[in-house]
């Protein structure tokens, strides 16, 4: 593939399985993260990495001149949670969700449309978007990131192609630091009857990112086992 392929959140459990796929499916990466794991991951896929704060508009200069001229994709994966319950949500711990999983999302993808003109955005929002408990910042910021997507793909059809994916429980780091008790019972509402693996959304980005879903864009594709339904 000709232009860079820019992933955000690169060096966390989920970024780096869709970088794998990514490079295995072709792509050119550019990787973002502030984490200095992102330059290991970049000399295991020989690919370039950037590291950057994407919340600053210096962050966003620095991706913008690092992806070039050309984007075939953008993977708006970087995100962060502060979770507390409503009523002891600091203001603070609110603000900063929403900069990084909302708003950072959609200043990148505004400050790399003119590179992105016939390439595709994939948001990873979370099936938290529909309601979790303990989350009020996360829910606002992933419900917002599903509004983002519908607006830019009405706004930059038929140029750019703009999608979501929700994860669901997945067995990330974050996840793994979960009391056993609490994931058991966690595992237990979902339908397909087991926690999803990074690699599991991985494949659902790739193919959004793909030819094969070239007639697809305002969606999201919930990946979480059924538990969106449930």
């Amino acid at each position: 593939m000709n232009g860079s392929t820019v992933v955000t959140g690169a060096a966390g459990g989920l970024g780096s399985a869709i970088a794998r796929r990514l490079a295995a499916d072709g792509h050119r990466l550019l990787l973002v993260d502030l984490a200095g794991g992102v330059d290991e991951l970049a000399r295991e896929l020989d690919c370039a990495a950037c590291r950057a704060d994407i919340t600053s508009e210096a962050g966003l200069d620095q991706v913008a001149t690092a992806a070039g001229s050309e984007v075939t994709a953008l993977v708006n994966n970087a995100g962060i949670n502060r979770d507390a319950r409503a009523t002891k949500l600091s203001a603070d711990d609110f603000r900063a969700v929403i900069r990084v999983d909302l708003v950072a999302p959609a200043r990148l993808a505004t400050r790399l449309r003119s590179a992105l003109s016939g390439g595709v955005v994939v948001n990873v929002s979370s099936r938290a978007a529909l309601g979790n408990f303990g989350q009020a910042n996360y829910v606002a910021a992933k419900s917002g990131l599903i509004g983002l997507t519908r607006a830019l793909a009405l706004r930059w059809a038929p140029a750019v192609r703009v999608n979501a994916v929700a994860p669901g429980l997945i067995d990330t780091p974050m996840t793994a630091a979960m009391p056993g008790d609490v994931l058991e019972k966690l595992v237990a509402r979902v339908p397909a009857g087991r926690i999803g693996s990074p690699e599991d959304v991985a494949a659902a980005v790739a193919r959004l990112c793909s030819a094969d879903a070239g007639y697809v864009t305002g969606q999201v594709l919930f990946v979480c086992g059924g538990r969106s339904i449930a």
